[in-house]
């Protein structure tokens, strides 16, 4: 299956209000499960923060910022990194059944709105794995996971977020400020109303007109069911995770892959008999942990990099 070649159909709720970021992830899970094809939506949110689902949230978010500004917590199922998401970011949704394998199909979704964007005047470049560049700016960053044979690929387009706010909230890693620096992440980031002429309304339909083909709507029963998938979602440990106590806490930046830190719980030989893996990577790592186990912590680095770079490929 070509993703995007025809029959996409936007999902459309009966109100598109800003709202919680819980409920539209939940909505992604919802549309595949109950809805048949290539379904394609955007969104807007509430101020939060969202983050990946091998992230600690202690360590990559501004939590005590967060809440004394309004600004809600998400954690999402996809893996990567932090975002900030407002009522200037335009978050988008796709939900396809392709077959081509999840790595396939997430380039082609990148590269299918880099070139809806170009069509709206917007030199946007895909770079890497999951950005999209305008001038050497990243305007949009995305993730993606599979439901049971469907794949859900999600990111955020940055059209007029609060940038104050947003560098505020998010805390990058150490490694991350090594390598870059606060003023560079700041330099680095760019804002779509820079380079396009129209509002964020209309940026949201202009994607829809040149993406999708078809409608699904959705009526008030649908918007029940999104809620009962919200749930879990909305819990704390979820969001927050447990905090086991670890001996030893490895942190490694791996070129195209991202962040990786691994929790180690040690034996008296520093021989790792638990690892919990966390980061902002999108790789699928869960298998690294027993791959690490009964290895010396020394070998540990360098296990980890050989895990990741074996084939790059998600299951």
């Amino acid at each position: 299956m070509f993703i995007f070649a025809e029959n996409m159909n936007y999902a459309e709720l009966p109100n598109e209000n800003v709202g919680r970021p819980s409920f539209f992830l939940a909505m992604e899970e919802y549309v595949a499960e109950h809805c048949h094809g290539d379904c394609f939506f955007t969104w807007q949110t509430e101020p939060s923060v969202v983050f990946g689902r091998n992230q600690v949230a202690d360590s990559e978010v501004n939590i005590a910022y967060c809440e004394e500004q309004g600004i809600g917590l998400c954690r999402r199922k996809s893996g990567g990194g932090c975002i900030f998401s407002d009522g200037g970011n335009v978050m988008i949704s796709l939900v396809t059944s392709s077959d081509e394998g999840v790595c396939l199909t997430f380039n082609r979704y990148i590269n299918r709105l880099t070139l809806a964007l170009r069509r709206l005047g917007i030199d946007a470049r895909a770079t890497g794995r999951n950005d999209i560049l305008v001038e050497g700016r990243k305007v949009s960053g995305g993730a993606f996971y599979r439901r049971g044979n469907r794949s859900i690929v999600h990111s955020t387009l940055l059209y007029d977020t609060d940038m104050e706010r947003m560098l505020r909230s998010i805390t990058p890693s150490a490694a991350k400020l090594a390598s870059k620096g606060v003023e560079s992440v700041r330099q680095r980031i760019g804002l779509l109303k820079d380079y396009y002429g129209g509002t964020v309304g209309e940026l949201r339909q202009a994607l829809r007109r040149d993406i999708c083909d078809g409608t699904i709507s959705l009526d008030a029963a649908d918007v029940q069911g999104i809620a009962e998938m919200e749930r879990p979602y909305l819990d704390r440990e979820w969001t927050f995770g447990r905090n086991p106590r670890w001996t030893e806490r490895v942190e490694l930046s791996i070129d195209g892959v991202g962040q990786v830190e691994l929790l180690l719980g040690l034996r008296g030989d520093y021989i790792i008999k638990e690892v919990e893996v966390r980061g902002d990577f999108l790789d699928d790592a869960s298998s690294l942990g027993a791959t690490l186990v009964g290895h010396r912590l020394d070998e540990a680095g360098a296990l980890t990099e050989r895990y990741f770079k074996r084939d790059n490929t998600i299951t």
